[in-house]
């Protein structure tokens, strides 16, 4: 027994000497290759000629080989250095809004690999190396762009249910000019209030200008109508003494639509109700709750006059509110839109049309 484990001893070493140790190694009972990191069949010698040829093996050994070429290199020269591809592949994935962890799915990685003929770095790597300078590259982009211009601030918080994060987004204000708007800074909020929206905003003006914050500089802040919005845009004005605060009128047509909704319970009551109907069609439950509200709903007097008349009064708003929604929409034609609306409203008759008429004022007020 003793001169087999002898034998096999002697040969697994003679495979190391052969295909050199920077390959295998062998503790006298296991064979190991250093470069995939496995255990190999030696039973014939044959199997390790094969393992050495497969294309695992090739690419890794290949792998390996530039590792240590780019460590010497840095060795040499003493200076580190990025990798190109990974700075390419991180600013690709970044733009195309591709998760880094999509970079662990290994036919993913098969896939660039094989038709990239490059080492595909792990998430880690791009985010402990690269995105970073990816995006300083982009604030100095957006730094430049801005310069000494005269600006507009939004700042808005998330749609998550406890609002936890704020974002801000500027953008060039100037006569006839359309400008292009940024998101300059995005972070999460312990809680949300008029102190910390000050905060957020006076840090996305650090990063704009850092060292000297052109105050003068900034004159349109612009969110919704939430108190704590409203209180930190007057706060805001005693540092920003240009800046003139105003709310999202986008958010003040919503505000006027839901007083058209509290205007004519039945119609709300029966839109809600088919909505139900709609999503449980499939099932046909015929003594659902809802269908029985809308049958109650439709055998209600008025329901056809109010119907009408909110389709020949208030239609205009969905059109509005789509048209201030258009992306790089200019100052002149949002106050017409909202102009447009203003007119409309102002020949509605009756108890409920005057009723929205008069949210309409206090609204824009």
């Amino acid at each position: 027994m003793g001169k087999v484990k002898q034998f096999t001893s002697a040969r697994l070493r003679n495979y190391v000497s052969e295909f050199g140790s920077e390959i295998l190694s062998t503790d006298g009972f296991v064979l190991f290759c250093k470069v995939c990191e496995l255990k190999i069949n030696f039973e014939k010698k044959f199997n390790v000629s094969q393992h050495i040829r497969t294309e695992k093996h090739v690419k890794s050994a290949k792998r390996q080989k530039d590792k240590v070429q780019r460590k010497s290199q840095q060795l040499f020269t003493n200076q580190p250095t990025k990798s190109d591809f990974n700075k390419d592949l991180c600013k690709a994935m970044v733009a195309a809004n591709i998760p880094f962890n999509k970079l662990s799915n290994t036919i993913f990685r098969s896939f660039l690999e094989k038709y990239t003929g490059k080492s595909i770095p792990f998430e880690a790597t791009l985010r402990k190396g690269y995105i970073d300078d990816i995006y300083n590259q982009v604030m100095d982009k957006i730094k430049i762009e801005i310069g000494n211009n005269q600006i507009w601030v939004s700042v808005d918080e998330t749609c998550d249910v406890q609002g936890r994060s704020a974002s801000t987004v500027v953008g060039i204000l100037k006569p006839d000019y359309v400008g292009h708007s940024f998101l300059l800074h995005s972070e999460e909020l312990e809680k949300t209030n008029h102190n910390t929206i000050c905060k957020v905003f006076n840090k996305a003006m650090t990063i704009l200008w850092p060292g000297d914050i052109m105050y003068n500089n900034v004159l349109l802040f612009l969110s919704d109508a939430a108190p704590y919005m409203i209180k930190a845009g007057s706060v805001l004005k005693n540092l920003y003494t240009k800046m003139i605060h105003t709310t999202c009128s986008g958010h003040a047509l919503h505000r006027i639509a839901e007083e058209i909704r509290g205007q004519f319970n039945t119609v709300d009551k029966l839109k809600s109700n088919m909505k139900k109907n709609f999503r449980k069609a499939p099932y046909h439950e015929n003594d659902a709750d809802s269908i029985k509200k809308v049958k109650l709903c439709l055998l209600k007097p008025g329901l056809e006059n109010n119907l009408d008349y909110i389709k020949s009064n208030f239609q205009v708003l969905t059109m509005v509110i789509v048209k201030l929604q258009t992306k790089n929409l200019s100052l002149a034609d949002s106050l017409t839109v909202i102009q447009e609306v203003k007119s409309k409203f102002q020949s509605l008759k009756g108890t409920q049309g005057k009723a929205v008429l008069l949210k309409l004022k206090k609204v824009f007020e």
